[in-house]
């Protein structure tokens, strides 16, 4: 359970990450841009409530398309043409940038954890290493 924890986390603090930093915010606000397009666009022409109309956008940008929902409008069809040809690309760009982040973040938590197992090894083995001069040299003598 505690590995799943971390990678949710660890996936939480991606996507943040890549939000937060200048030179991939683009990316998430382009994603953001073209749901809410997607979202009003389905709630006007298509009739649909805005709930339904951001669940088909997702849907159809992350190419699920579970088929529950459908333009039936010419406007509507057209539409999601562009939509999915321009959309498609930025969810890829979204998700293997947040992917890119998760794996640097797991890969800097799992370094950090060798890195200090390997001190803890490292003091034990001086403590080790004076307890046995200490007794090799024996008590001091007194001549």
């Amino acid at each position: 359970m505690s590995a799943l924890g971390f990678l949710w986390t660890s996936f939480i603090g991606s996507v943040a990450s890549v939000i937060r930093q200048e030179r991939t915010r683009a990316i998430g606000l382009a994603l953001v841009g073209l749901l809410t397009t997607g979202t009003i666009f389905y709630s006007l022409v298509e009739g649909w409530s805005p709930l339904d109309s951001l669940y088909f956008s997702v849907t159809t940008l992350a190419t699920v398309g579970y088929g529950d929902f459908a333009p039936t409008t010419a406007l509507g069809k057209a539409f999601t043409i562009f939509f999915v040809l321009a959309g498609v690309g930025v969810v890829v760009a979204f998700a293997s940038e947040v992917a890119r982040q998760t794996i640097n973040r797991t890969t800097e938590g799992v370094e950090e954890r060798v890195a200090r197992r390997r001190q803890k090894q490292q003091e034990a083995v001086e403590v080790a290493t004076d307890e046995l001069v200490t007794e090799e040299s024996g008590p001091p003598s007194t001549a």
